[in-house]
């Protein structure tokens, strides 16, 4: 079933929620539009952050919240206890490998994104919560609702794709919007 069918089947919070994260995916995606690899992984502002790595990065976020949705914490790192080891494994998540392919971690984002979607629609019940791993970021004992997990979801993309339309705004001069 497409998003689109989805959406007929649900309600209308839940298909605006949908709609909002299809544009924010949107847009992030159209930063990458005929880029080659290369291109990909060129950092062109002061930013560790290259358009590649973005779309990597914004995966792993929406594959482990959306884990954390049905799971709860364990689906996530402590990241109080993260070693050297896992600390450079997080930095790589930010860049585009060499052996990675752009249209490899576009793949990649077009099936957590189908899974995502498959969430919002079947999950019983948005209010549902889960205790928040541990982290520095979190209060201790804080909980999450699964609307929250997905409103942070919304967000966390708009936030990159903003990031994404600078970083490729300086390489060729094409922007998103304008």
């Amino acid at each position: 079933m497409t998003v689109n069918e989805l959406r007929n089947h649900v309600t209308s919070e839940r298909a605006d929620l949908l709609a909002m994260l299809a544009e924010k995916r949107h847009f992030l995606r159209f930063t990458t539009r005929d880029l080659t690899d290369e291109q990909a992984r060129l950092r062109t502002t002061a930013s560790e952050l290259c358009l590649g790595g973005l779309i990597k990065h914004v995966t792993e976020v929406e594959r482990s919240w959306a884990d954390f949705i049905l799971n709860g914490p364990s689906a996530m790192d402590d990241f109080t206890n993260m070693t050297e080891a896992d600390l450079a494994a997080r930095a790589d998540g930010f860049r585009l490998l060499p052996e990675e392919t752009l249209a490899g971690v576009l793949a990649d984002y077009a099936e957590v994104a189908r899974r995502t979607d498959e969430l919002v629609v079947t999950l019983p019940d948005l209010d549902a919560t889960q205790p928040l791993p541990k982290a520095p970021w979190f209060p201790a004992g804080a909980r999450r609702s699964a609307r929250m997990v997905l409103m942070s979801i919304i967000a966390e993309t708009a936030q990159h794709a903003g990031h994404a339309d600078i970083i490729r705004e300086s390489m060729d001069g094409a922007k998103s919007m304008g």
